[in-house]
């Protein structure tokens, strides 16, 4: 499988050769003299090409088409129209000769046509009203300002001061009403043969300025990288990369590729099994840990392959988002630097990128170390995003020293990023799903009272719902303190005794008052019953899809004990006959990891405590050292990672809880009375199953 990532890896990476060099604008030229291995051009800037970009623009004047036919029709409609609106108006009435209004009209009309109306465009406009514009009649170009020609509203004008000055009009407002619905554009704006014009003009334009000749000084160390040494360095990178990407050996640039992957790759997995062997022999999460950071690393070559205008749209950070909630801290900040060391290569400004990178990955880790609400993941997102504007605009500022170069469009792509990182939480979901993990939001979830099994749990055994409870607050406290997922513990306690809701009222917790089943049985039945809840609660477990971590809880929190109840009472009611000693023991296993260890330990203690018929200070201190004491000799904890001194913080821990629950004073007398109530209140525990 790891073999297959990284030739997959390597397949897929961009063949691009890299320049040795790295610098940034304002920062000092730290590597050697920098001296032209052969001649090449210098590069304009953006800015310097958009300002020829501009210029040429302003040098292609619009073109504009005379239509002839316009002025033919308009004044063909004035003439068919006019004896109708002349009689229509009631002018024929008056001393009014209509052949000198239609004459008049016509004239007027082929003054504003032969002038020409053209309808002004924004674009050519700028900051000056007027433009020049090429106008062709006939296939004949003149040049033309928008000045000396109509609009519609100068032609409207020019028509009323015009008719305002013949004096033999006397009906000037009905004339200048009958005229203005005859004038309309004859000028038109030829938009295709303009932008040809504006593309061939913009064709011709250079993206270089001047040369820099072989064996020439580019930038000697020490020297402050400026705006035009940055320029010819730039320039000088780009002619490197597209020479070698034309004449290198691409076999040996892709097993330079294989070579790095190989090396990134390799360190991750001497981590995995140096630090967390039970990853490294669990094929199906290097699985999903090969296909989160093979995934992302496809994502990013199909991004330089489609020249993505920021390689800061991806989500970078949803990979340690995913490998901190499905693994651990130190997992999640191992992979995202080695990803972020290995993109490095093949991104631009990769200084820039590494820190932009490890900085939000870093943040992203930080702000979900303990996933105990869904809203972390919002509250993280708004975080990330918050350390990727300050971590620009402070680069930003440090290259140029002004707010003026710091282009606020480039916070688009840091924005599009958070949004895509919070597909972490279906993915976490399919992940867990698919590779038969849980994270901790699905911990959250089990947690949750009102999930249907732990509603069924307090409905048909609320003695042991109670029990189960307050096992997870001394388990959850505990582990806190010595280190552990506190959410796991949690989940464990609250499901490790579903199994007697098979059988409640066989269980002390869930007993009435003058009534114990336990009564009517023998002590090998009753015995039988009591361990069985374990493998009922396992079965149980399986029907409602709960974890096998969770499941795991349930297996060990008796680990090989012995219901020494009913074994005491075997013996002592028997003493002549042969006793079957597994009859009397829990299958196992015993614990093997702290959080099942400290499981054991609580239950027990929570369970044995609600027997002492009067709880004190003393009685609850040799309760809770005499629990752990018997599963020490008993070997319990062997299989686990807690060691003694976590055994003893955690008894501790028991004894301060357990005061607090009974509000217990300290007992400074003790004595015979104190030792005696100890010793039945010890034997009525053993009959509770849970020590």
């Amino acid at each position: 499988m790891i073999l297959a990532s990284i030739v997959l890896i390597t397949m897929f990476l961009p063949k691009q050769p890299r320049f040795r060099y790295e610098f940034e604008k304002g920062k000092v030229w730290m590597h050697e003299d920098l001296i032209s291995p052969y001649n090449f051009a210098v590069l304009k800037t953006q800015a310097e090409l958009d300002k020829d970009r501009e210029n040429v623009l302003k040098s292609v004047y619009p073109i504009y088409n005379r239509n002839l036919q316009v002025s033919e029709q308009q004044l063909t409609r004035f003439d068919t129209d006019f004896p109708e609106k002349w009689q229509a108006s009631g002018l024929d009435t008056l001393n009014e000769n209509a052949t000198t209004y239609q004459q008049f009209g016509e004239q007027v009309l082929t003054d504003i046509y032969k002038r020409g109306v053209i309808a002004l465009n924004n674009k050519f406009q700028g900051e000056h009203k007027h433009y020049n514009f090429t106008l062709l009649t006939d296939n004949v170009a003149k040049q033309v300002n928008t000045a000396a020609v109509f609009t519609i509203e100068t032609a409207m004008e020019y028509l009323a001061k015009t008719v305002d000055n013949r004096s033999a009009i006397k009906q000037k407002d009905w004339l200048v009403n009958v005229l203005s619905d005859y004038i309309s554009v004859n000028n038109l704006f030829n938009e295709s043969l303009t932008a040809k014009l504006e593309e061939d003009a913009l064709a011709t334009i250079s993206t270089t300025r001047g040369m820099v000749q072989r064996g020439e000084l580019i930038v000697a160390n020490g020297t402050t990288v400026n705006n035009e040494i940055y320029q010819k360095i730039e320039s000088l990178r780009k002619a490197y990369e597209e020479e070698a990407r034309i004449g290198g050996n691409r076999a040996l640039l892709m097993m330079g590729q294989f070579f790095i992957v190989a090396l990134v790759v390799s360190l991750l997995f001497v981590f995995i099994y140096l630090f967390r062997k039970d990853i490294y022999y669990n094929n199906r999460l290097i699985l999903l840990i090969l296909i989160v950071i093979t995934g992302m690393l496809l994502v990013l070559s199909w991004a330089i392959t489609i020249k993505l205008p920021s390689l800061y749209y991806i989500p970078y950070c949803i990979v340690p988002v995913i490998i901190r909630i499905l693994f651990d801290t130190r997992l999640a900040l191992n992979i995202h630097l080695l990803m972020v060391l290995l993109a490095a290569f093949f991104v631009p400004n990769s200084f820039e990128f590494v820190f932009l990178q490890f900085s939000t990955g870093m943040v992203a880790i930080y702000s979900i170390k303990t996933l105990v609400k869904r809203e972390q993941f919002l509250i993280s997102s708004a975080i990330i995003l918050g350390t990727y504007l300050v971590a620009y605009v402070g680069m930003g500022l440090m290259r140029d020293g002004s707010f003026n170069n710091l282009y606020w469009s480039n916070i688009a792509p840091f924005i599009f990023s958070v949004l895509l990182t919070l597909l972490a939480y279906p993915l976490i979901y399919a992940f867990e799903r698919v590779f038969g993990i849980i994270s901790d939001v699905t911990l959250m979830e089990l947690t949750n009272s009102n999930s249907k099994l732990l509603r069924e749990l307090s409905y048909k055994a609320p003695g042991t719902f109670q029990h189960s409870m307050q096992v997870a607050n001394l388990a959850e406290a505990a582990i806190y303190q010595i280190g552990g997922n506190t959410l796991l513990v949690r989940a464990g306690a609250l499901y490790h005794d579903i199994g007697k809701m098979s059988n409640p009222q066989y269980f002390i917790e869930n007993q009435t008052k003058g009534y114990n089943p336990h009564d009517g049985l023998s002590f090998e039945q009753s015995a039988q019953i009591i361990i069985s809840h374990v493998a009922k609660g396992i079965e149980l477990a399986k029907k409602h899809q709960l974890p096998d971590v969770i499941i795991d809880f349930i297996r060990t929190h008796h680990g090989t004990t012995r219901v020494d109840y009913f074994y005491q009472s075997y013996i002592k009611s028997f003493p002549e006959k042969f006793v079957d000693e597994e009859l009397f023991h829990y299958p196992g296993p015993i614990p093997f990891s702290r959080e099942t260890a400290v499981l054991m330990m609580a239950d027990s203690v929570e369970a044995a405590s609600r027997s002492l018929k009067e709880p004190t200070a003393k009685s609850l201190n040799d309760l809770v050292d005499k629990i752990i004491e018997s599963k020490l000799s008993q070997k319990q904890f062997i299989n686990s990672s807690i060691t003694l001194k976590d055994i003893t913080l955690v008894t501790e821990i028991f004894k301060e809880m357990l005061k607090s629950i009974y509000h217990v004073r300290i007992d400074y007398e003790g004595g015979k009375k104190g030792v005696s109530a100890q010793k039945t209140d010890m034997e009525t525990a053993e009959r509770t199953d849970s020590p």
